[in-house]
């Protein structure tokens, strides 16, 4: 399983970023973007999403 940001709902607070155990996101200009490659599906950057923009695909 991965992990995808929504772009219509991230609102490019940033606070995924600080969640990620493994720095997997990154700022993509204004929003944010999940590496899949040092994502571990752990799930702290959706626990950590105000907005809950961030889902398993």
């Amino acid at each position: 399983m991965a992990f995808v940001i929504d772009k219509e709902k991230c609102i490019g607070c940033g606070a995924c970023a600080g969640t990620c155990p493994v720095e997997a996101i990154s700022a993509d200009g204004d929003q944010f973007a999940i590496d899949p490659e040092k994502c571990l599906s752990c799930g702290a950057c959706a626990s950590g999403c105000p907005v809950e923009a961030i889902s398993e695909e």
